[in-house]
Order: C-alpha cells, then sequence, then structure tokens
C-alpha cells in the first residue's frame, strides 16, 4: 500500500492544476463554522462532499476568503478552487455544484483565475452586517437571521457608540485570545447603526436593527465583540468614554468578556480591489 499511495502521489504532482473561484452564499444556522472538523457538519465539509460528487474523484482543494464562526452567515463569500487534472467544463459543473448542495448552500457564480490569484493575500474589503431586535420576544421563524434581546436598549446611544469604531485604532480588545504579538492595529471604513430597512419578512418585528461594518479585514470575533460593547452602552453598564478607552493603542488591560450571539451575524459583501 505504501508502494501505491508514492506511485499514485507522485502521479498527481503531474497533473496539471486548474484555478477556479467560486463565489457563495449560505445560511449558517445549522452549521458549526466554515472550516472542516471532526464529527460536525460544516460549510466546507458539505461544499468539499458536493464537489467531490460532481467531479467524481477528490484531486481538488478549496481555500476560503475567510472563515465563518458557528451560526454565522454568508450573503456572500467566495472560495477559490484547485483542480488537478482535467478542466472543468465550467457551465455543466456549475450546474451539478448547485443542484447538489443543500438548500442552505448556493452557488452564485463561477470563474476561472490563475496560479498568481491568491484568495487570502489578494487586497479586499469585507463588510460585516449583525441584525437584531430588542423588547417582545420575536417570531421563532426569525432564530436564524436575528439576535432578540428582550429588554429595553438606548438606541440612540448604540448609534452614537458606532461611529467611534471609524478610522484607525488599536483593536487588541477587540481580537479574541491576542497575544503580543497579535497585529490589532486596524481600520474600519464604516461603522454604522441603524434601523433595519433591507432585511423584510411578514414574521419579523415592526422594528429591527442592523449595523454594519466594512474594513480590510477583522481579527477573530471582532464584530462580535464590538456588537457585545454596543449592547452593554444601550443596556447602561459601559458608557462613551469606556468605548473611547478601549481603542487607544497598547490598552492591554481592559479585556472585553461580552461576545454578541453569533446568529445575527452575517458577512455581507466582499470586494476584491
Amino acid at each position: 500500500m505504501d508502494c501505491l499511495y508514492r506511485v499514485v502521489f507522485l502521479f498527481s504532482m503531474f497533473l496539471k492544476r486548474h484555478y477556479y473561484l467560486i463565489e457563495l452564499q449560505y445560511l449558517g444556522f445549522r452549521y458549526h463554522g466554515w472550516q472542516k472538523q471532526p464529527d460536525v457538519n460544516t460549510v466546507q465539509r458539505m461544499l468539499e462532499r458536493t464537489i467531490a460528487y460532481v467531479l467524481q474523484h477528490k484531486n481538488f482543494k478549496t481555500l476560503s476568503v475567510g472563515r465563518t464562526d458557528a451560526m454565522v452567515s454568508a450573503r456572500q463569500t467566495f472560495i477559490e478552487l484547485f483542480v488537478d487534472g482535467d478542466a472543468l467544463e465550467i457551465d455543466c459543473f456549475f450546474i451539478d455544484f448547485n443542484n447538489n448542495l443543500p438548500p442552505d448552500i448556493r452557488g452564485l457564480s463561477i470563474k476561472e483565475t490563475d496560479k498568481d490569484f491568491n484568495i487570502i493575500q489578494h487586497p479586499k474589503l469585507k463588510e460585516y452586517q449583525y441584525l437584531f431586535a430588542i423588547q417582545e420576544k420575536f417570531h421563532p421563524f426569525c432564530s436564524p437571521f436575528m439576535v432578540n434581546i428582550q429588554e429595553n436598549l438606548d438606541i440612540e446611544l448604540m448609534k452614537q457608540g458606532a461611529l467611534l469604531f471609524k478610522g484607525k485604532h488599536d483593536f487588541r480588545s477587540y481580537a479574541h485570545r491576542a497575544n503580543e504579538k497579535t497585529q490589532t492595529e486596524g481600520e474600519i471604513l464604516f461603522c454604522m447603526l441603524e434601523e433595519n430597512t433591507v432585511y423584510q419578512a411578514n414574521f419579523f418585528p415592526k422594528v429591527s436593527y442592523l449595523l454594519t461594518v466594512k474594513g480590510s479585514g477583522f481579527k477573530r470575533n471582532q464584530i462580535r465583540l464590538l456588537m457585545g460593547v454596543l449592547i452593554d452602552l444601550g443596556r447602561g453598564k459601559v458608557d462613551l468614554e469606556f468605548i473611547k478607552r478601549t481603542l487607544q493603542p497598547k490598552v492591554y488591560n481592559i479585556k472585553l468578556e461580552h461576545i454578541a450571539q453569533a446568529s445575527g451575524l452575517f458577512l455581507n459583501k466582499v470586494e476584491f480591489k
């Protein structure tokens, strides 16, 4: 078996590699995040099972533009697909790929790239959104899309707090499990909390709220920590001055514990520069 494995490995080294960029969207409510993990269902696991079924081989690998946590969704995201061997018949592959994906994952587009494109290193902007409602308990059908905070929050104060995150800051307090080597300085290009007029359904509450955050990259749980401190601001547990202190350079003694629930968060848009 060892000799056979070496023959297969050497043969695969001489197969021509083809490169594709696939645009996707998915509802993350029933998945344990993006990345493959043993014994749990993830988005990457389902995608790769579907690709293997359509191609009828496993001479491929995938690379995502970013990893999402458990229950986090994506309205637009991308994977890079590397296929060794024959080139894809793109139109036929994409139809079969979509037809065999589970109903909560959908392919939006596919195009061929080349070895010079790197989905991780290529400059890009990411836009995240967080959807929530307050006070009265909402319809259970809302659960995959938004978070229910069953108390009154000072929304106007939270709107002021959201604006403080725009610009260049040290986001160490918003980087989960950061250490002294973690690069935490960054820039948020847009951060606004407003009443939701984008997402509507007849079972949604009459009023809900949407936080939109845009930047070139974010640390693990950064958006959920940001949302958590805004919720604490709306509850009166912290004030605007506290948020300003968390954004000061080299402030290591402010540890934020409130990570907002994941189900209200989704990757809304990815723009390659």
